[in-house]
C-alpha cells in the first residue's frame, strides 16, 4: 500500500504528457533573509499569482503552507519543505518538519536538503537516511535539495559538472526519489551528470545562480530539458518577474509543451498584453 501511495502522489507532480515536474519554490525567507527576497512579499499575493499559472507543485515551509492554502485546496501539489539552512550556517540544513506533519497537510512529497562536500555532510546525510526510509514506509516521495556547496568547494567550482554528479549520484543512494540541483551550463556535461543515475530517478534543476537575463533563464531551461533533465523547480527567477502569473504560464509550455525559447517568449509576450490568464 506504501508504494501505491508513493505512485499516486507522484503522478500529481509529474505531468503524464511530458514525463516533467515543474514546481515553484517559495521558502527562501529562512535560508537568505526577508530583505532581499523582495519577490515574495506579501506571500500570500504571490502564491496566489503564481498558483493562476498552474504549476505542478509548489515548495513551501508547513508554516506558510497552513495560513495561506486554503483558497486553493486541491489546484496544487504541496512540496512540504522540512528542512533549510540560514545566513548563519550557511552549509549545514537544519531540520523544522517531518513526515507525519507533511502528510496531516495534504502535501505530496517531502523535501529536505543538504551542502555536500563540507564540515556537516555526514550529518546531513544521516538525516537524510532516516527520511528516507520513513517515506518508503509510508509512501511519500522523497525530495532532495542537494547542492555542492560545503567548505571543501571553491566558489568557481559549484557548477562543474563532477561536483552536481556527486550530489545527484548521493541523493540516488540514500534513497531520494527526486534530486533538485544546479544546471552545469550547459546540455553535455549536464547530459553526463544524467547519466550517473537510473532513469527512473528525476534530477530537476534549480533557477541558476549563473543566469541574469530572461533569455539566460528560457535557454538554461530549454537546454535542460533537451539533454534530459526532468523538470525544474525555480524561485526568484519566477517571483521577481514583473507579471509571475504570465511567466509560469509560459514556462509550462515551454517545459510541458516543448516550445523554443523563441516560441516561449512570443507566447510571454501575449500573455502580458492580453492579461487573459485562464484562456492558457
Amino acid at each position: 500500500m506504501a508504494m501505491l501511495g508513493k505512485a499516486v502522489r507522484m503522478s500529481r507532480l509529474v505531468d503524464s504528457s511530458s514525463n516533467k515536474m515543474m514546481a515553484i519554490t517559495v521558502d527562501h525567507a529562512i535560508s537568505r533573509g526577508i530583505a532581499p527576497m523582495k519577490g515574495i512579499q506579501p506571500i500570500q499575493e504571490t502564491i496566489d499569482k503564481i498558483i493562476a499559472g498552474r504549476p505542478n507543485a509548489l515548495t513551501m515551509t508547513k508554516g506558510i503552507a497552513e495560513r495561506c492554502m486554503w483558497n486553493h485546496v486541491g489546484e496544487v501539489s504541496i512540496l512540504m519543505k522540512c528542512s533549510n539552512y540560514s545566513p548563519v550556517a550557511p552549509t549545514k540544513d537544519g531540520i523544522f518538519g517531518s513526515v507525519d506533519e507533511a502528510i496531516r497537510m495534504g502535501a505530496d512529497a517531502v523535501s529536505i536538503g543538504a551542502m555536500t562536500l563540507g564540515n556537516f555532510q555526514e550529518e546531513q546525510f544521516e538525516t537524510i537516511g532516516r527520511f528516507s526510509e520513513e517515506c518508503m514506509e509510508k509512501g511519500m516521495p522523497l525530495i532532495g535539495h542537494i547542492y555542492p556547496k560545503g567548505e571543501s568547494v571553491p566558489v568557481n567550482e559549484r557548477t562543474s559538472w563532477e561536483n552536481i554528479a556527486y550530489c545527484v549520484r548521493s541523493a540516488c543512494e540514500l534513497g531520494m526519489d527526486i534530486v533538485k540541483t544546479t544546471y552545469t551550463g550547459d546540455p553535455e556535461s549536464m547530459a553526463k551528470v544524467i547519466s550517473c543515475v537510473p532513469s527512473s530517478f528525476r534530477v530537476v534543476i534549480q533557477g541558476g545562480d549563473a543566469c541574469k537575463t530572461l533569455d539566460d533563464y528560457l535557454q538554461m531551461t530549454r537546454d535542460a530539458m533537451d539533454c534530459g533533465v526532468g523538470g525544474v523547480t525555480m524561485g526568484r527567477f519566477v517571483w521577481d518577474y514583473k507579471d509571475v502569473t504570465a511567466l509560469v504560464i509560459a514556462l509550462r509550455y515551454m517545459i510541458h509543451k516543448g516550445y523554443s525559447v523563441k516560441e516561449t517568449k512570443e507566447l510571454l509576450a501575449q500573455i502580458e498584453n492580453d492579461k487573459n490568464y485562464s484562456e492558457y
